[in-house]
């Protein structure tokens, strides 16, 4: 895909409103798959708002990711991340967001049954898992459930069926983040296609 230097791609001025009118994108994936980057990304394209879950959930509950899984473990956190998601969910209207989803929100089949009730788009951003587990250790962040490679990987193959059911998927690997950002949106229909050289 190719960008034109400089160009900001223009909003489609018939952006999908889904669920009453509701307007939200939900960005899934495994740990490095970029969701937050992209998210971002694709926040300032649209100008739409962008909000990170994770950033909820610790906001919400005065400590970081790390210290809610120290002491109440993955169980207790991943009730602590449904009702955020539920939170979120109930906010949607009108005033159009991108959400990204933490690694192991859309594997919990209560979380993804939410979101397909909301009829809100969903979209996998995918890699190969070797290139995911080099994302993560050039990353300086602490994730709880990232320890060894084999461990890695064998959450990556639990997870990635879950991932597979969302109605969009996205390759990431070997792209930047405004590629991708842009593919989101063009899949979407977001922003006119003609205006881009694929």
């Amino acid at each position: 895909m190719r960008i034109r230097p400089g160009s900001r791609p223009e909003v489609n001025s018939s952006v999908r409103r889904d669920a009453g009118g509701k307007s939200a994108v939900f960005l899934i994936g495994f740990m490095g798959a970029g969701k937050t980057s992209v998210g971002q990304a694709l926040s300032r394209r649209l100008g739409w708002r962008f909000e990170d879950l994770d950033e909820r959930i610790t906001a919400r509950a005065g400590r970081t990711i790390e210290q809610i899984f120290r002491e109440v473990g993955e169980p207790g956190f991943r009730s602590i991340e449904s009702a955020a998601l539920q939170e979120v969910v109930s906010e949607l209207g009108p005033s159009p967001r991108i959400v990204a989803l933490g690694g192991g929100a859309y594997a919990q089949a209560e979380n993804a049954r939410l979101l397909e009730r909301a009829g809100v788009p969903i979209v996998f951003l995918d890699a190969p898992v070797e290139e995911l587990w080099r994302r993560c250790a050039q990353q300086d962040l602490e994730r709880p459930l990232r320890r060894d490679e084999q461990q890695f990987r064998r959450l990556y193959q639990e997870r990635r069926p879950h991932y597979r059911k969302a109605p969009w998927r996205i390759e990431t690997s070997g792209k930047d983040i405004e590629s991708i950002a842009v593919e989101v949106a063009l899949k979407l229909g977001f922003i006119p296609r003609a205006n881009h050289k694929e």
